[in-house]
């Protein structure tokens, strides 16, 4: 499931996994939202209620999308966050790993400020 998404003039492409949260994120789009910044992270409310899947882990790695339960929020994380201990970043608490940003995500570190997200099927 190919997705767009698009903050301030960057636009990346990403793909969403063949899970049951992924495929409701995906039903789901477009989203808009102004997210918040954890970190490399940025993290956002979407109109979705997932429990925990098979998924769930805080290992992930930049460019990875997490879907975080607690929050029914989308996370899209491209560097270290403030509880990583080295590169990686490290969610709050499990994550439901629901795709990856196949673009360099790292530029995502390069958005200062309060901005809109958005995410459209691609």
């Amino acid at each position: 499931m190919n997705i767009r998404i698009t903050i301030k003039d960057l636009s990346l492409k990403a793909i969403l996994n063949n899970t049951k949260t992924a495929k409701a994120i995906f039903n789901s789009l477009p989203i808009e939202a102004i997210p918040e910044r954890w970190g490399d992270e940025f993290y956002f409310d979407i109109p979705v209620e997932m429990p925990l899947d098979e998924t769930a882990t805080t290992k992930v790695k930049a460019g990875d999308i997490g879907y975080w339960p607690p929050g029914n929020a989308l996370a899209i994380f491209f560097g270290p966050t403030p509880i990583s201990s080295g590169e990686d970043p490290v969610p709050a608490s499990d994550v439901n790993i629901v795709g990856k940003v196949l673009d360099d995500a790292t530029v995502f570190k390069t958005i200062k400020g309060t901005c809109k997200i958005r995410i459209d099927k691609d």
